[in-house]
């Protein structure tokens, strides 16, 4: 079994108030990571001795937050199964999406009563990273501004994307501030890494049934109300059975 030598370690804290409640987007049905997903949902797929999953806990449990609202679809009884065996030291919520995945902006829809009024953290379940000099979500919280942002997305260099095969998500300007996605034919030099601070005003006026979170940034890029933190660390893609070894590979060598 393949254990990373870096290990979660107590960092500086840089400050801000960390988000209460994280929103796990865990309902996948993990296509891109067949076959190893035939049997198990995505997020419990193992990389360096863990499921997926429990690599985002342990980052949520060390940066302070206190409840977690989990979506479910593919083999939702499993992914619940795990949940409630295997994690412990914050409150978990069930959203339950077995009748119909809602994507990622309308899972976080369905799921708006569980979250509550305040801004709140959203994290893929299918990546992993390794926190830099301070801890990332630490970071997100000490740069979050209620009264000039609607959005604050984690985001990591194109050149520094491990495993990533896409070509770029967004491009930033020198305060932070997201203005613009990437074209179609070029290159964008930050990719966004699954991790976010979100406004509850932001979610409104969605459309009937499943839909991506792109609406919700659109909104805030329009309003100027979108922003970009860079990720000092590490960042993986684990998208794809070769990914998972080369990750491993790659925390393995420190």
């Amino acid at each position: 079994m393949l254990t990373p030598k870096r290990t979660l370690q107590i960092r500086p804290d840089p400050g801000g108030a960390v988000p209460k409640t994280a929103m796990v987007m865990a309902a996948g049905l993990g296509k891109r990571m067949r076959p190893l997903t035939a049997t198990r949902p995505k997020p419990l797929v193992e990389v360096a001795g863990k499921p997926l999953i429990d690599h985002v806990f342990d980052r949520l449990r060390a940066s302070g937050v206190e409840r977690a609202v989990v979506n479910v679809h593919y083999l939702a009884d499993a992914l619940e199964a795990h949940l409630r065996n295997r994690v412990s030291g914050i409150d978990l919520v069930v959203s339950d999406e077995r009748k119909r995945l809602m994507e990622t902006g309308g899972g976080i829809v369905q799921a708006r009563a569980l979250i509550g009024d305040a801004p709140f953290l959203v994290v893929n379940s299918d990546n992993l990273w390794v926190d830099g000099p301070s801890d990332a979500i630490r970071m997100l919280a000490a740069r979050w501004d209620d009264a000039t942002m609607d959005a604050l997305l984690l985001m990591v260099p194109l050149a520094r994307a491990n495993h990533h095969g896409g070509q770029g998500d967004f491009r930033l300007a020198p305060d932070g501030r997201i203005i613009g996605r990437r074209q179609p034919g070029k290159l964008a030099p930050f990719v966004y890494t699954g991790v976010q601070i979100l406004s509850p005003r932001v979610i409104k006026d969605w459309p009937e049934g499943p839909f991506s979170t792109m609406l919700f940034w659109e909104r805030a890029i329009a309003a100027g109300r979108a922003y970009g933190l860079v990720h000092q660390g590490l960042w993986f893609d684990v998208g794809t059975p070769a990914a998972v070894g080369k990750t491993e590979a790659m925390l393995a060598d420190g």
